[in-house]
């Protein structure tokens, strides 16, 4: 049994469709309970987001989000799209829009615990997350260890499928070798790295909207060349969401399997990986945080994704493989297709790019691909230097972060340099082991973050700007409010 069979073996037993159920339920349960607070609240969610509130021991509101979303926008917005579309067909598309406008009432429920249970570490920064709050919340240490080691070997797995589309893209436009583009990146990382969070969030708040806005013109530039194709797109889309289209009858259950993993992948909404930068911000209010955090979902999966999915459909570059027949060449499994020896990922929106704009397309989706992989390469690392912090009762000793800096860059390395099919695979493991333990946390401790929720609307009705005081709540464990 070769490593990629056991790597596949462990991917089936966590991406069951037990997992499927459990994001959309709970999405649509948190949707209930907070009264649909990802539609209500957009106008605040607005506000917010721009409020130049930050201190010494915390980044702004902005810089958090940016933070955010230097981990949601990235190669999964691209490469997880077309692999999404390759495997699961154009209806798991809608299935991605599903979880999303579902899965933003998840990601404000995490991110207000993020910041409810939020601590100082030795430097006098706020660190924050899951671990944080199962452990404070929940009063369960192991369980929070648990999280805590997952999300640390699944930050370096998923930076490695980020570093395996860059190489894959530079080489695909320029033919640029591998080993070449690996070891640039590898020493750009290296550098930003060692300046810490503050470093990372100034290179997210300048990037991470730059890069959106440009890849979206691009996107809608292909879109006006192929306008009329637009309304058969969302009709295809629909129709292969729920198997009436010919093509895809049979794939009803596939779409929605790799929707929603991909959907995950995308928006990290309940995966966990999004309070870490949420608990970062300087707030007077917990919920502040989760509304701007929430509201990075539609972002990321309304906006980036579908900017991809119309893409590759409206251009009709892609490759669809049936999901029924295993063990034999994807040329041969294939129900429709016209991309033959096309690895599924990022080659399929650089050929659909390059149709549309001859000369241009390779190049600018490899040029997307960059700081969209890269700031997500730095907001991965975040997270998992966050979970050693509180494995280290946030003191740890400088050989640990140094050693484990190392340790991730040699991840990022390896999977840069070999088969994307298991840099893929890796990387689903990892969100799927985190969304398992973060949505049975957040389900067991959502009341402190309704709580929250109650407090901030009541402040707002009352004209006054929010101010969180936990005592009055009767939420206890929140040293940093407290003070």
């Amino acid at each position: 049994m070769n490593i990629e069979s056991i790597v596949n073996t462990i991917l089936g037993v966590v991406w069951s469709p037990y997992l499927v159920v459990l994001c959309l339920l709970a999405g649509l349960y948190f949707s209930v309970r907070t009264r649909f607070i990802q539609l209500r609240a957009l106008p605040d969610m607005l506000r917010l987001m721009f409020r130049h509130e930050r201190s010494e021991s915390g980044v702004s509101p902005f810089q958090a989000l940016s933070l955010s979303l230097s981990s949601r926008v990235g190669v999964g917005n691209i490469a997880g799209v077309a692999m999404a579309i390759a495997f699961g067909g154009p209806g798991a598309i809608f299935w991605m829009w599903i979880v999303a406008f579902l899965g933003a009432s998840s990601a404000f429920i995490e991110s207000t615990l993020a910041q409810i249970y939020k601590d100082r570490d030795a430097k006098g920064q706020y660190r924050g997350g899951p671990a944080y709050y199962i452990e404070k919340g929940l009063g369960q240490r192991w369980y929070a260890v648990l999280f805590a080691l997952v999300t640390v070997l699944a930050g370096a797995m998923l930076a490695g499928t980020q570093s395996n589309a860059i190489t894959s893209a530079v080489n695909e436009a320029w033919n640029v070798p591998v080993m070449t583009t690996t070891a640039v990146l590898l020493v750009v990382l290296g550098a930003i790295l060692i300046g810490g969070v503050r470093r990372i969030a100034r290179v997210a708040e300048w990037v991470v909207p730059l890069m959106a806005v440009a890849y979206l013109l691009v996107a809608a530039l292909v879109m006006v060349l192929n306008a009329e194709k637009v309304p058969e797109v969302i009709m295809l889309v629909l129709r292969s969401a729920f198997g009436v289209d010919a093509a895809f009858g049979a794939m009803i259950g596939t779409a929605i399997q790799w929707g929603v993993r991909r959907g995950v992948l995308s928006n990290e909404a309940g995966m966990g990986s999004g309070a870490h930068p949420a608990a970062a911000a300087e707030v007077s209010h917990p919920v502040k945080q989760g509304l701007v955090q929430s509201f990075s979902v539609y972002i990321d999966t309304m906006v980036v994704c579908s900017a991809t999915a119309f893409l590759i459909l409206s251009t009709g570059l892609y490759n669809v493989y049936d999901p029924a027949v295993n063990g034999i060449p994807d040329e041969a499994r294939l129900l429709l297709g016209n991309l033959p020896g096309v690895e599924a990922g990022p080659r399929f929106v650089q050929h659909a790019v390059e149709s549309a704009l001859p000369g241009f397309g390779r190049s600018f989706v490899a040029l997307a691909i960059l700081p969209f992989a890269f700031t997500t390469i730095l907001a991965l690392y975040y997270m998992a230097e966050t979970n050693i912090s509180y494995l280290c009762r946030d003191r740890p000793a400088p050989w640990v972060m140094g050693g484990f800096q190392l340790l991730f860059l040699a991840a990022t390395g390896y999977s840069a340099v070999n088969s994307a099919t298991i840099a893929w695979s890796l990387g689903d493991i990892g969100v799927g082991l985190m969304s398992w333990l973060n949505i049975i946390a957040i389900l067991l401790l959502q009341k402190p973050a309704l709580a929250a929720l109650r407090d901030y609307e009541q402040h707002r009705q009352a004209g006054k700007d929010p101010l969180f005081n936990p005592k009055l709540l009767g939420v206890r464990n929140t040293s940093v409010w407290e003070g």
